[in-house]
């Protein structure tokens, strides 16, 4: 009984982060995970990478976000996104590093802070929204972070940090990312929340 009920445990592990991944994908060819701006592009795709961190782990989480940044790369391959095929240009192990490894880690990285979160705090609610927001808010940290030590010294950033008239690393991030950087916080924040509770009640999982 317990070998069979383990059984049915990990296919509903795998299902669950299969259909996760499915949703990656599908917000990546219709263009709905990442919203072009003239600067970096706004994302939802931190969503699914945060539920799937919170209701599966930081393992799923860990998966969740190489799928995130390996079709980040892919924007930036196909020409998708015009700023990340610019910096491909500039530097191409820089562009993978920026999009691909930040993300794995805020999938890993969610994942464990909201296992601390629960250990520490019996509501659930506040869980949610700790975690999220703090995935999307690594997300934001881990990629700047990561363009300033590979682009900014290039002429595309400081041509921008021309234009926004910054002349320093920290206040070019606040300047670059600003209200936009907000929002995504915020909508992730509220999503990661309202799906992540939702599909706790629907599974009946005690998280």
């Amino acid at each position: 009984m317990t070998q069979t009920t383990n059984t049915r445990k990990r296919t509903l592990y795998l299902v669950q982060l299969t259909v996760l991944i499915a949703i990656l994908l599908l917000l990546e060819v219709t263009g709905l995970g990442y919203i072009k701006t003239p600067g970096i592009e706004f994302t939802i795709m931190t969503v699914p990478v945060i539920v799937g961190a919170m209701i599966l782990g930081p393992g799923a989480g860990t998966v969740l976000g190489t799928v995130f940044g390996l079709t980040s790369f892919f924007q930036a391959l196909s020409g998708k996104s015009p700023f990340g095929a610019m910096l491909l240009n500039l530097n191409p192990v820089g562009t993978f590093i920026t999009t691909v490894p930040t993300r794995v880690l805020v999938g890993l990285l969610c994942g464990l802070i909201y296992v601390a979160l629960k250990k520490h705090s019996s509501h659930k609610t506040l869980r949610y929204t700790l975690a999220s927001l703090s995935g999307a808010l690594l997300n934001t940290i881990l990629f700047m972070s990561t363009l300033l030590l590979f682009f900014y010294n290039s002429e595309l950033l400081q041509g921008f940090a021309q234009q926004l008239g910054t002349n320093s690393p920290i206040t070019f991030v606040f300047a670059f990312v600003g209200v936009q950087g907000l929002l995504e916080a915020l909508i992730c924040a509220v999503l990661g929340t309202a799906i992540a509770q939702a599909l706790a009640r629907s599974l009946k999982i005690d998280n």
